[in-house]
């Protein structure tokens, strides 16, 4: 196609060629630049502002952001409060609880341990709120360890308890002869001498003298391991095994309130008074072993007697005089 144009000329009635003036030619060409630089001016600035455009879908989502940061910011402030109480359980638990029952504190170190080696957060990595995430995954999971560490102490506490409540309850601690009853505590733990070869010799209980018949107690919780009268000297005799390593003994009966395997509490009727056995007179022969080894039973009348009543036994139990078995 031709590239020369004409227009109708009305004066001289013909077409004529049009001629474009040197100058004109830059103006358009000028122009036209122009327009291309105002064209892509224009299209800059939508570019650089299309992230404030946004579509309603964008807009849900940047509220469902906004509302998970304010859920993670929650639930650090609930972590907070956790941590400190759990802090202040934590301090009970070493300072007292496990003292009380004479069970090594748990460390800070323990209680605090995190999770080394992998990063087992990686996957959080590379979003816009990161570091709040993978800071709160972390603070969680630290708790959740120290929450499992002390809930295993509290149960060992329970456990621990139950025994002590048991151990307390099986330790012979009463004197096995009431006060009232007694004539008087006539031989103590150590050297007598014997009432019938008069040598001195290791008298390995306690005497207490009373009438025959005189009602004899368990002095703790246990089962009746003997109800017979077939060790040497002792006559009818009871044994008590108390558990945690307590036997208690009571001679020279007169006869038994119980039998062998029953099951006893501090404070029941076991037996009374008598003179059986290598006995002198009517008398209750008294021993407590402990781990099979024989111990002064005076150590253990914290059960029933005030500190006067201690006193005055202790007093007589020192005399070094005869005993009578």
């Amino acid at each position: 196609m031709s590239k020369v144009k004409y227009y109708y000329d009305s004066d001289t009635l013909s077409y004529r060629k049009i001629e474009y003036k040197k100058g004109r030619k830059i103006k358009i060409f000028l122009l036209s630049l122009l327009g291309i630089f105002l064209s892509g001016f224009l299209l800059l600035l939508v570019y650089l502002n299309l992230p404030f455009l946004e579509t309603p879908k964008e807009k849900a989502l940047q509220r469902e952001m906004t509302n998970l940061q304010l859920q993670y910011e929650l639930i650090n402030k609930k972590m907070h409060l956790a941590e400190t109480v759990l802090s202040e359980v934590e301090d009970r638990d070493n300072i007292i609880y496990r003292v009380y029952f004479e069970a090594n504190p748990i460390s800070k170190e323990q209680r605090n341990a995190g999770f080394g080696g992998v990063n087992r957060y990686k996957y959080l990595e590379g979003f816009d709120n990161s570091k709040l995430i993978i800071s709160t995954s972390k603070r969680l999971d630290v708790l959740t360890k120290q929450i499992v560490i002390q809930s295993k102490s509290l149960d060992e506490i329970a456990k621990l308890a139950e025994e002590k409540e048991k151990l307390l309850a099986a330790i012979p601690s009463i004197q096995p002869v009431k006060n009232g009853d007694l004539t008087r505590m006539a031989s103590g733990f150590g050297y007598r001498s014997d009432p019938f070869t008069k040598v001195r010799k290791f008298h390995w209980g306690m005497d207490f003298t009373a009438a025959r018949g005189t009602p004899i107690y368990a002095s703790g919780d246990g089962v009746v391991k003997r109800a017979d009268r077939k060790s040497s000297g002792y006559g009818k005799h009871i044994r008590i095994d108390h558990g945690f390593g307590y036997i208690s003994l009571y001679a020279h009966l007169y006869k038994y309130n119980v039998k062998k395997g029953q099951k006893i509490k501090r404070g029941d009727l076991i037996g009374f008074v008598g003179s059986t056995g290598r006995s002198q007179a009517p008398h209750l022969h008294y021993e407590i072993f402990k781990d099979g080894t024989r111990v002064n039973p005076l150590n253990f009348y914290y059960g029933n007697l005030s500190a006067n009543e201690f006193a005055e036994l202790l007093k007589k139990a020192e005399l070094e005089n005869q005993s009578l078995d």
